[in-house]
C-alpha cells in the first residue's frame, strides 16, 4: 500500500466514513421497501507499470427493489501519470507523480419517478493539492419540488463556507454536465467544484459538508417517490434518458477518463453506466 501523509490519510478516512454512512442509509431504504438487498464489496489493487504498489480501493454495488443499480466506490491511488495526459492534470505538467483519494457514487433507480443521482468528492496531490467534487440530480421525469429541495440543501452547505460558492459551483455544474452533441443538460444540475486549494482545513470542511448535505437530502427524495406508480411508457422514457446519461459518461466525463488513464478498476469506473438503456 502506498504511504500517506497526514492530509492524505485524513481525506481518505472521511471518504471511507462517508461511504459507510451512505451505504447503510441506502440499505435501510431497501429494508423499508421489503427488500433484503445489500451492498456487495470487491477489494481491488492497483499496480504501477514498473510493478510497484499503486494503492487500490473498494467497489461497492447493490441491486435491489428501489435501487436498480447503485455503485459506491472509494479509492486511494498513486504513482506517475503518463505522457500528454499528465499535462491535463492540475500541477502534473511539472512532475507526473500523483496521489488521489476519493468517493464516487451513481444510483440508477427502479422507479422512474425517483431521480438518479451522482455524487463524488476527491483530494488530489501533484505539485499542487486540492479538493474537488459535487453532486447533481438526474431525474428521467423531473419534479420541481425535488429539484428545488436538492438545490436548497446544497446551497445551505455552500453558504456556510462562501457567499459566492453556490452560484459559482451551480454554474460550473450546469456548464460541465452538458451533452454538446445533444444540446441538452444531463439532468437538473447541482454543484461542481475543482482545484479548491490553499487552506486544507477549510476546504476539507466544505467537502465534508457537501457529503453530509447529499446524505441528508437524497434519501429524503427517494423515500418521497419510491412508492409512486408508473407506466410502461414512463419506463421507456427513463431508459431513453439513461442512454443520454451513458453517452455523457463515456464521451465527456473527466472522472471516467482519469480512472481509465491511471489504471483503476474498470468495473468500478464503469459502474456509472445504467443496467438498462435504450436508443430510439
Amino acid at each position: 500500500m502506498i504511504e500517506l501523509d497526514d492530509e492524505q490519510a485524513t481525506a481518505r478516512r472521511w471518504f471511507e466514513q462517508l461511504r459507510d454512512l451512505i451505504c447503510a442509509e441506502f440499505e435501510a431504504i431497501e429494508r423499508e421497501a421489503g427488500s433484503d438487498a445489500k451492498f456487495d464489496y470487491l477489494v481491488w489493487d492497483r499496480t504501477d507499470p514498473d510493478g510497484s504498489p499503486g494503492g487500490g480501493g473498494v467497489r461497492g454495488v447493490m441491486k435491489g427493489s428501489v435501487f436498480e443499480k447503485v455503485g459506491v466506490n472509494v479509492s486511494t491511488v498513486g504513482g506517475n501519470l503518463e505522457g500528454d495526459f499528465a499535462k491535463t492534470i492540475h500541477g502534473a505538467a511539472e512532475n507526473p507523480k500523483f496521489f488521489a483519494t476519493g468517493i464516487s457514487l451513481v444510483a440508477h433507480m427502479a422507479n422512474p419517478h425517483v431521480p438518479a443521482v451522482h455524487m463524488n468528492s476527491r483530494f488530489l496531490a501533484t505539485t499542487r493539492r486540492w479538493f474537488g467534487g459535487g453532486a447533481d440530480l438526474n431525474p428521467p421525469l423531473p419534479r420541481d419540488e425535488d429539484t428545488a429541495d436538492f438545490h436548497a440543501r446544497l446551497k445551505a452547505a455552500c453558504d456556510a463556507h462562501g457567499a459566492d460558492y453556490y452560484e459559482r459551483y451551480k454554474k460550473w455544474a450546469d456548464d460541465y454536465f452538458y451533452i454538446p452533441h445533444r444540446k441538452v443538460h444531463r439532468g437538473v444540475g447541482g454543484i461542481f467544484y475543482d482545484h479548491l486549494e490553499g487552506d486544507f482545513a477549510a476546504n476539507f470542511a466544505f467537502t465534508q459538508d457537501v457529503g453530509r448535505a447529499f446524505l441528508d437530502i437524497y434519501p429524503a427524495i427517494v423515500r418521497r417517490r419510491m412508492a409512486e406508480s408508473f407506466t410502461p411508457e414512463e419506463i421507456t422514457q427513463c431508459n431513453q434518458w439513461r442512454g443520454r446519461y451513458a453517452e455523457f459518461n463515456l464521451v465527456y466525463d473527466r472522472g471516467t477518463l482519469f480512472g481509465l488513464k491511471t489504471g483503476g478498476n474498470v468495473d468500478a469506473i464503469l459502474m456509472s453506466l445504467p443496467p438498462v438503456a435504450e436508443w430510439a
